[in-house]
């Protein structure tokens, strides 16, 4: 009797990836869709703490965000191979955790304004490839129509956040150009670039909002 409950057991154990495998993964479109309403419902129930304490909303957004961004290979990316083949592990985890936590702040700022004037998600595109797109239309509180278009990638078998364009401003484009431009200004000090990145999210945020801001005003 204990042999075969043994041997059961160690069925059950050699079963369970393939019944983890059979829950399909979410698709680019359902990852996107269902990220943004958990986001906003979330936004929505705490907000008026969230306003008192940006921090905690930092944290909420990096728990709901987090996951389907691939941290990793947007912060290599933004480094580029220049860079990055040069950067010590220890430097690329502080990059990675500085771009991420930036990051939080630089979309959870613009969040903390949204009044619920309204986000639309586009129909779901080609996804039988390892990379697609997913759009979206955010209306503004002056009624303009900013486009949005998250661009993901496949990695093991999950889709993953890669980067994004706002109102036709490539973010991943313009952390490279700032990377690649606090270098220069830091006479190539990888350490001190790394340091300072939060400085640098900060002049995209102005780049993003002027932008919005000429769109609201054509």
């Amino acid at each position: 009797m204990i042999s075969i409950l043994r041997r059961s057991l160690l069925v059950l154990l050699a079963a369970l990836p393939l019944i983890g495998n059979a829950v399909a993964a979410p698709s680019a479109h359902e990852l996107v869709q269902d990220t943004t309403s958990r986001l906003l419902s979330d936004l929505a129930a705490n907000k008026e703490k969230y306003k008192q304490s940006p921090s905690a909303f930092y944290e909420a957004l990096n728990g709901i965000v987090g996951p389907v961004v691939d941290a990793d290979g947007i912060s290599r990316s933004i480094m580029t191979v220049k860079y990055s083949r040069k950067a010590t592990p220890a430097q690329m985890a502080r990059f990675q955790e500085n771009f991420k936590r930036s990051l939080m702040q630089f979309y959870g700022n613009a969040l903390l304004e949204y009044n619920n004037q309204g986000i639309t998600v586009s129909p779901a595109k080609d996804e039988s490839g390892d990379r697609t797109s997913v759009d979206m239309q955010v209306k503004g509180n002056n009624g303009s129509i900013y486009p949005v278009s998250y661009t993901l990638e496949r990695i093991n078998g999950e889709w993953k956040v890669r980067n994004v364009i706002i109102n036709g401003i490539n973010i991943g484009k313009l952390f490279r150009d700032q990377f690649a431009d606090a270098m220069q200004r830091n006479g190539n000090d990888l350490d001190k670039t790394i340091d300072g990145w939060a400085g640098e999210v900060a002049k995209a945020k102005e780049v993003t909002e002027g932008a919005a801001q000429k769109t609201g005003n054509e």
